[in-house]
């Protein structure tokens, strides 16, 4: 434990190599399973086995519900409605809103760091809220009702932790985080329920994913009601909320420590975008960008542990797994293998040259998961993410502080200190990246 709990189970990982291991957590006695091989058994080949239910999911649905995050038909008909909302046809017709609502948050985030750090987490979220507000929202609410949103969704999100790390504790009995997180979700509750009942009263015809489930159609066949619409939006703000945030956190501090790789992608970003605004084609021709994003979130898998439990007996490579046994699939320790990641701990974009990803098992590479629960936003998240990096550094020096950039073990990763983000306009400062 002297590296603390991640530092235990980055140990782990490395003593098993992909072996599947037990865990021996007291009551709690999972198994680890991180070769891509396994990984592959579990969510695709045997997937109607292997079904959310631990203690993780167990503890996150009281915040989520039983929709997108969920198992069964209400799960179906909740992504049936987000893969339409999130998919190439829905991405290339509002395209070019997301790339304006990029370059508007770029100017916003530029106002308030230039020539003093700000705290990037923080900043990293407020951007994304300005992003992800036009196509959660249809912008029915206002910036800094998002922003609120936001901070109580990651405040119920924290407060679950010892609910996850001990399932066997019933609800009647207090714990840590369970008054925050009734605070939170009331508050919650409060902001998000009017604003689903006026979208219905108006009819929800828009593009936007609230649009979506509003016209979504349960499993016997009625409207979705609007506990399970607002559910899904809270299941999408942690998703697409405090993950996207930190994984641009953690871009900026490895562009800091890597100046030459910062440097390259400031050189595309001036040839991409040719000194204009971000359009929603550039995403695409951003390949060096967009590569080294791969690698970020191969270093930051934000979904570092994915569990499922085992509903029949069935056997992982020579290993048995009775009926009822929880399974923790965790793609930061599996992107940490050197069977298929050579040094894995160096930062490297090249790595995602198409040779490389053609060479490479499918299932060492799963940031946004796999199979039928496979993130449904990751198309999105690719846009977003590349233009924030192009456009950010097409218009300004960025210099990066990090008082502690290792990353601490929570629902995400987040950094354990503070990272400070000042921007300067080309030109005027001293880069750090």
């Amino acid at each position: 434990m002297r590296g603390g709990p991640l530092g235990l189970v980055e140990g782990v990982g490395r003593q098993a190599q992909g072996a599947v291991v037990r865990l021996e957590l007291g009551p709690f006695r999972p198994l680890l399973v991180t070769h891509p091989d396994h990984v592959r058994h579990v969510l695709r080949d045997a997937a109607e086995n292997y079904v959310r239910g631990a203690a993780m999911w167990d503890a996150l649905g009281r915040l989520t519900g039983r929709g997108i995050a969920g198992e069964g038909p209400e799960w179906l008909a909740s992504r049936d409605v987000l893969c339409k909302g999130m998919s190439g046809g829905y991405l290339r017709r509002t395209g070019e809103g997301i790339a304006a609502s990029v370059g508007r948050a770029v100017e916003e985030l530029a106002g308030r760091a230039r020539e003093r750090p700000v705290d990037a987490v923080v900043e990293m979220t407020r951007l994304v809220h300005r992003v992800i507000n036009p196509v959660f929202f249809g912008s029915r609410i206002g910036p800094a009702q998002c922003d609120r949103l936001g901070r109580e969704v990651a405040t119920a999100l924290g407060s679950l932790l010892w609910r996850m790390a001990m399932p066997f504790v019933p609800h009647r009995v207090p714990m840590p985080g369970d008054r925050a997180f009734l605070r939170a979700t009331r508050t919650l509750n409060r902001t998000l329920s009017p604003v689903i009942e006026r979208a219905r009263r108006q009819g929800g015809g828009g593009p936007d994913l609230m649009s979506g489930l509003l016209r979504g159609r349960g499993p016997d066949g009625r409207p979705l009601g609007d506990e399970h619409v607002r559910q899904d939006i809270v299941a999408l703000f942690v998703a697409g909320s405090e993950s996207s945030a930190l994984t641009l956190t953690w871009a900026w501090v490895m562009l800091a420590r890597h100046p030459d790789v910062a440097a390259r992608v400031r050189r595309e970003a001036d040839d991409v975008l040719a000194g204009g605004p971000p359009r929603p084609g550039h995403a695409r021709q951003l390949v060096f960008t967009r590569r080294v994003m791969a690698e970020v979130m191969r270093l930051y898998a934000m979904a570092w542990a994915v569990p499922r439990v085992a509903r029949r007996d069935d056997m992982l490579g020579r290993v048995p797994v009775p009926a009822g046994t929880t399974l923790v699939l965790s793609p930061y320790l599996t992107h940490r293998l050197p069977e298929f990641w050579p040094d894995p701990l160096r930062f490297d974009p090249a790595r995602f040259e198409k040779r490389a990803v053609r060479e490479r098992h499918p299932l060492a590479y799963l940031p946004f998961g796999d199979g039928l629960h496979q993130c449904v936003g990751q198309a999105f998240f690719l846009m977003e993410s590349v233009l924030v990096l192009a456009t950010v550094l097409s218009r300004y020096d960025v210099r990066v502080s990090c008082a502690d950039p290792r990353p601490r073990l929570a629902v995400a990763l987040p950094p354990r200190g503070r990272v400070g983000l000042t921007l300067t306009p080309r030109g005027q400062g001293r880069q750090n990246c």
